[in-house]
């Protein structure tokens, strides 16, 4: 069972003289009233009362006041915590009537619940981080955002290399008429060099040819020059004939091939071999863009496996709210970062944070509520109460959303009627 204010009496104290209360057990108690009249007073008392010595207020006797501070707390596990006399000193009686002190309150008072707007105007990052803790995830997914961090910028560098070479690629010019390899002019050369070799050859053979038609000429006219050697020189003429006939036919089927082409190379080499390397840089980078895109795909293929590990170690957790979650760090209620929910929100998720720090403490103090409007008040007092929650809370009004109303250090109408009565009255005796 969660501890709970049952009663509190309160006198002394800043701006209150005398201020008796029993909350409600489940829901909102509103102390109503106008400025400076004692309102917020009651709430640092009770956080003195219950909190100890770091909440006790600077000027905590009430301005004008001989008698020194009164409190008086009677909570639901029958606990009586009292505060009075010169020191104020602590006073815890149990059930049984066995004396305690501060370490038996701090067990199960917690103390954000004396003071919520301590929680609430932390930074998100602290609100998150102190859900992720309560709830025992708060390490394992700083090891998991890490991560995540990491591999973020991993696929960021990825990405921006990938565009890069595909822009390059995009950018070189491609000529699909020069071949894939470069040109070397040596090989060049020296395919001119057999041709011309060739050629030379050819060459020789016609001079050949040549020589052998001035010796046809040369044996005519010594046949009719030498009658008595005629049937020889026929003979050598008829020979001589023949070969005649084979060399030209030979020499007929010669085709003499162009150097042009190889000296145009030569010549060109320089622009051939230009074409070539931007055709191998354009396909380089094409490659290397499809290799970085392929990295990329990878990286984000693990941030997406480590985001689905977050979500379900938020989901497995035991949230103090449905529709609680913490993403990028940042607390989020359903689907709402902080600056975006709603006042009413805001304090459901605080209050249900804070209880979730110590279950135990089943009360929280809330001041200003006057920036929440009728419709926001009702829906966050409905909502304590099927959460079993207690609040007391203050608020600038008279109306009657108000549980009671604080008139110069007085609950109004209690003051009237036991007015009568505070000559009576003994310091430290309610």
């Amino acid at each position: 069972m969660s501890v709970k204010i049952n009663k509190l009496e309160i006198e002394n104290v800043k701006r209150i003289k005398a201020v008796k209360l029993e909350p409600t057990a489940n829901g909102l108690t509103v102390i109503g009233g106008r400025n400076n009249q004692g309102k917020t007073s009651v709430l640092d008392s009770i956080a003195w009362a219950l909190g100890g010595e770091n909440f006790r207020p600077s000027d905590a006797t009430r301005d004008g006041s001989i008698i020194p501070p009164n409190l008086k707390i009677v909570l639901n596990n029958g606990l009586i915590v009292e505060r009075k006399g010169k020191n104020s000193a602590l006073k815890v009686t149990d059930p049984s009537g066995q004396k305690a002190g501060q370490s038996l309150l701090n067990t199960f008072v917690e103390s954000l619940a004396l003071n919520l707007p301590k929680f609430m105007e932390s930074s998100g990052k602290e609100k998150a981080q102190t859900l992720l803790q309560i709830i025992g995830v708060g390490n394992q997914l700083a090891e998991l955002e890490k991560e995540e961090k990491e591999l973020y910028q991993d696929r960021l560098y990825i990405g921006r290399t990938a565009d890069q070479k595909e822009k390059f690629a995009k950018e070189q010019p491609y000529y699909p008429e020069a071949p894939k390899d470069l040109v070397s002019p040596s090989a060049l050369i020296r395919q001119q060099q057999d041709i011309l070799a060739q050629n030379g050859e050819n060459q020789r053979k016609r001079e050949q040819a040549g020589k052998i038609r001035e010796e046809v000429k040369r044996a005519y006219e010594e046949v009719k020059r030498l009658s008595d050697q005629l049937e020889a020189a026929k003979q050598h003429h008829l020979q001589l004939v023949k070969d005649l006939e084979i060399a030209e036919k030979s020499a007929a089927d010669l085709v003499d091939q162009s150097t042009k082409d190889l000296e145009d190379s030569i010549s060109n080499i320089e622009e051939i071999n230009r074409m070539v390397r931007a055709n191998l840089d354009k396909e380089k980078a094409e490659d290397d863009a499809k290799e970085y895109r392929r990295q990329y795909d990878q990286l984000s293929e693990k941030i997406n496996a480590i985001r689905e590990k977050k979500a379900n170690l938020l989901s497995s957790a035991e949230l103090p709210l449905p529709e609680l979650s913490v993403k990028e760090g940042e607390l989020v209620y359903k689907g709402q970062k902080w600056d975006n929910m709603s006042g009413s929100e805001r304090l459901m998720v605080s209050t249900a944070i804070v209880r979730k720090l110590n279950p135990e403490c089943g009360f929280v103090l809330l001041d200003k509520l006057e920036q929440m409007d009728l419709q926001t008040l009702q829906e966050f007092g409905s909502w304590l109460e099927g959460e079993g929650l207690q609040a007391i809370a203050t608020r600038v009004s008279t109306g009657d959303e108000c549980s009671i109303i604080i008139e110069d250090g007085y609950v109004v109408g209690q003051a009237q009627a036991e007015q009568p009565q505070q000559k009576s009255w003994k310091a430290g005796v309610f």
